[in-house]
């Protein structure tokens, strides 16, 4: 496992009584951006819970840095590995710095513990990295929703580590600020080389902004890698039961999918 910071060995997960994955084997590569899509109730949320120790294995085992995650302390998990779950919460009034300062709770020790000048540090960083200093006093409640999700992202930086889990980072924000967020995810698996795993529902941005896809249908994985392997129109009828072209990303290259519906036949034909 020397290239991989996150493992399932034949792991099996229900939600509420309900099986949802079943005997999973899956890696997920150091200093990469992974992207799980697939239909809504595919078990993609329950797979980063279950990634994140938020949600115990029915059968099977995930490892952190090669060692079982549910035989680590929550402390320790929560040194290594941050999440960020969909349509997360601020009580009203608190403060973006409050927020963010909320991502060092792992390293304080006991209630006494003071704020120590690393603590400062990584706030400050985090509020900087994430484009929020001038907002820094501001409500959260306030924002907008791509300034709120970027504090949220701020507060897992905050935590400094060096894994990052997302589960729909973009929901509910217009395109303007998904491409915002994205962008944000992108620069800081580029230039802090952090590994970083989101679910997405857009396979287009899945496609332009991660380096490898796992495509899940009814708890399973129908395809695992790259997306110019991964994303075929096999793969999209197979998964979404929709019929599609894939053409390349006229500015990245990468496959980009075009959905045919019910106008596929007159899609080929002359006005």
């Amino acid at each position: 496992m020397e290239n991989t910071v996150l493992e399932t060995q034949h792991l099996s997960l229900a939600y509420d009584g309900k099986p949802v994955i079943f005997g999973l084997n899956l890696l997920i590569p150091t200093g990469q951006i992974t992207a799980l899509v697939g239909p809504n109730g595919c078990g993609k949320s329950t797979l980063l819970r279950g990634l994140a120790r938020l949600l115990k294995p029915h059968i099977g085992t995930v490892y952190l840095n090669g060692a079982d995650i549910f035989r680590q302390s929550t402390t320790k998990v929560a040194q290594q590995l941050g999440i960020l779950p969909q349509g997360p919460s601020a009580p009203e009034g608190l403060t973006v710095r409050d927020l963010v300062a909320q991502g060092r709770y792992p390293y304080q020790h006991n209630w006494f513990q003071s704020w120590t000048a690393e603590d400062e540090l990584q706030v400050r960083k985090a509020l900087t990295t994430t484009d929020l200093n001038e907002l820094a006093n501001r409500a959260v409640d306030t924002l907008s929703g791509g300034q709120r999700q970027r504090a949220w992202i701020a507060m897992t930086l905050a935590q400094d580590t060096k894994i990052l889990l997302l589960d729909e980072p973009t929901t509910f924000l217009d395109l303007a600020h998904q491409v915002e967020v994205l962008e944000l995810l992108w620069d800081l698996n580029q230039l802090e080389g952090r590994t970083i795993v989101m679910v997405l529902h857009d396979l287009n941005q899945a496609c332009r902004y991660a380096h490898h896809l796992v495509a899940l249908r009814d708890g399973a994985v129908m395809g695992y890698g790259n997306p110019a392997d991964v994303m075929t129109e096999e793969m999209v009828q197979d998964v979404f039961g929709l019929a599609c072209r894939i053409v390349p990303d006229p500015v990245t290259g990468k496959p980009w999918c075009v959905p045919l519906g019910r106008d596929r036949y007159r899609l080929t034909q002359d006005p």
